[in-house]
């Protein structure tokens, strides 16, 4: 990296720190901090959404998929993902708002006390929190690395300097700096990878490259589907997403229940579906046209990386870098903020009654502690990465493991046709998951696709067979007048206000 490029990443912190500051003036309580204040443009929550869907894996471990198999990682990733949204938009997202709307809920484990019981909320949280320790500090290391490999800055310093920002802007500004913070962040995104993009085609001989370079590569890289990358692998990352996009992964449910109303929330839920179908053609491009620049690279993931350095001019390469960190701490900030939702909301006022009755200040106060500590021992998981050696990995693959075990209950769960499904079946479909993935993972050893797919199917069919079975038991009163809030806007959502009566309201 030149002065130049050190100059760009450094502008690219300060606007984050900016942000943060700002978005400081906008937080009064916690509702503003988790929720902002139920007064998210559509279009914003979009973006935020698409940003926080990602990390720097896009350009590392996926960036080695196009360069072994090509053209398969859009129609086994972004294809997906896309599809698992607009079906969402339809059928989960506009719910999520009009929970806050209605309860006043400031986290998405939080209506689970009202759905099912304290008992199956806790389980869900408990299990969520502790497991995203790791995956939180996995991602702190993986961008940690990237900046080593660009810039020869030590691991641990890449960790530190990451970590502070992001929890800086984070901790002051809540969601409101997570949102704005990630506008920023897919404006760096975009301007780098448009001007990757027109650099390679232009490298091969022009736009004519863009369908060009199938005719040069391997013909498998043009094929949809390729090795492990099969039909039953992507329709099991369609079922995978579905639940992860609209809500099993925390932070992207926390963009819809931000929203001021079921329709805006699915407005933005169309937003980032668009964004993940159309936006991935132009950023894998040069991953894909990377095997015509280097041949037989030992580490195809380094691929992506040699051509910003390579081809780049000085200041650009400082924006892409900017850019990856961008995907990572997009994810990591708002796992966080979520996070600390969820231990605020659900965990603490469980354990202790004084948390139940803080003043919206101590509340608020409470929050930005609960997250400092959060983030702060990720960062020390990332530090000593290299100590948890397979452990880390091992329960990085559990969290994986546990999204669809989590996302049934809470997802189905907001679904009038699935009311008859109570707190036993939340908790029998959560054990079936776990250990189908055990036994599927560690006794019989198959493919990939019936590893992702297993769990989260056994799930399913124990969560919606034991409702099922109890068709001819009456629903409890909370739960049906639950389905009945969820049909519909509140009245008070136009007004901006986004109030509730709030059945479970604790700040």
């Amino acid at each position: 990296m030149e002065a130049l490029d050190w100059i760009v990443l450094a502008l690219f912190f300060l606007l984050m720190v900016f942000i943060g500051t700002w978005s400081f003036k906008q937080i009064k309580g916690t509702k503003d901090f988790f929720a902002a204040g139920g007064r998210m443009p559509w279009w914003l929550s979009g973006i935020s959404h698409h940003m926080s869907g990602y990390s720097a894996a896009v350009f590392v471990a996926y960036a080695g998929v196009a360069y072994t198999h090509g053209f398969t990682l859009y129609v086994w990733w972004a294809v997906p993902v896309a599809i698992a949204v607009f079906v969402g938009a339809l059928l989960i997202a506009p719910r999520w708002s009009r929970l806050r709307q209605k309860l006043n809920i400031e986290s998405p484990m939080e209506y689970l006390s009202t759905r099912y019981n304290v008992p199956t909320q806790q389980l869900m949280a408990w299990s969520g929190v502790l497991l995203k320790l790791f995956d939180v500090g996995a991602k702190w290391a993986a961008i940690a690395v990237i900046l080593n490999v660009f810039a020869d800055v030590p691991i641990a310093v890449g960790i530190v300097v990451s970590g502070a920002i992001s929890l800086f802007y984070a901790a002051i500004g809540g969601l409101w700096a997570d949102a704005w913070t990630d506008f920023a962040q897919f404006v760096v995104q975009l301007v780098a990878g448009i001007a990757m993009f027109v650099i390679v085609a232009g490298k091969l001989g022009g736009l004519g490259s863009v369908t060009g370079i199938w005719e040069q590569l391997p013909p498998d890289h043009s094929k949809p589907f390729v090795g492990d990358y099969t039909i039953g692998f992507v329709l099991a990352y369609v079922v995978i997403n579905f639940l992860s996009y609209n809500g099993g992964t925390w932070n992207l449910a926390q963009r819809y229940i931000a929203a001021p109303t079921g329709a805006d929330a699915r407005k933005a839920a169309i937003f980032s579906g668009l964004l993940y179908l159309f936006w991935p053609l132009i950023l894998f491009f040069p991953m894909w046209a990377a095997p015509l620049f280097y041949e037989n690279l030992a580490d195809p993931t380094q691929s992506y990386s040699l051509m910003t350095m390579d081809l780049l001019p000085a200041g650009l390469i400082g924006l892409v870098l900017a850019s990856m960190f961008a995907h990572t701490m997009a994810m990591t900030t708002s796992d966080a903020n979520a996070i600390t939702a969820v231990i605020t909301r659900d965990i603490m006022p469980v354990i202790s009654k004084k948390y139940r009755s803080l003043s919206r200040k101590a509340s608020l106060r409470f929050a930005r502690i609960v997250m400092i500590v959060f983030v702060g021992l990720t960062l020390l998981i990332a530090l000593n990465a290299n100590s948890f050696g397979g452990v880390l990995s091992l329960l990085i693959t559990w969290f994986g493991a546990l999204v669809g075990p989590i996302s049934i209950p809470m997802l189905l769960g907001l679904m009038p046709a699935f009311k008859h499904s109570d707190s036993t079946a939340a908790i029998v479909s959560w054990v079936g998951g776990i250990v189908t993935f055990v036994l599927v993972k560690y006794v019989f050893v198959t493919g990939t696709a019936l590893l992702v797919a297993s769990p989260v199917l056994v799930s399913a069919i124990l969560f919606i067979g034991i409702g099922l079975a109890k068709r001819g038991r009456p629903v409890r009163p909370e739960v049906e007048q639950l389905m009945e809030m969820l049909k519909a806007d509140s009245a008070l959502a136009n007004t901006g206000t986004g109030a509730g009566h709030g059945m479970n309201s604790n700040g």
